[in-house]
């Protein structure tokens, strides 16, 4: 594995960025922290992951998709398909002195 220096590694990432973005992409330098085109600021390590992680997703294709699973059919229960809000209304409303309570 060869070693790049920091020229490099910043060519390099304008040059990949570049063609990645469709415009031109600078990265300046403002003592130890990099900037890519005025944005956040951030070290050189992540410059070379940046590039690193570049070189390695082009060759890594994502696997073929398969073919959707159809869903899954929902039995109904033992009340007859009734969900728990019928259930409950209907419980209520077989006693006339019973009351449905607010949004309900």
């Amino acid at each position: 594995m060869t070693t790049l220096t920091k020229e490099n590694v910043i060519s390099q990432l304008e040059t990949l960025l570049s063609a990645k973005e469709g415009k031109q992409v600078t990265v300046e330098q403002s003592g130890s922290w990099y900037k890519i085109d005025g944005g956040k600021s951030v070290r050189f390590s992540e410059l070379e992951q940046m590039l690193a992680e570049s070189a390695v997703v082009p060759a890594v294709k994502p696997p073929a998709k398969t073919a959707a699973k159809p869903a899954k059919k929902v039995k109904p229960a033992g009340n007859g398909g009734k969900t728990p809000k019928e259930i409950w209304r209907e419980k209520l409303s077989a006693n006339p002195g019973n009351q449905l309570p607010r949004g309900f």
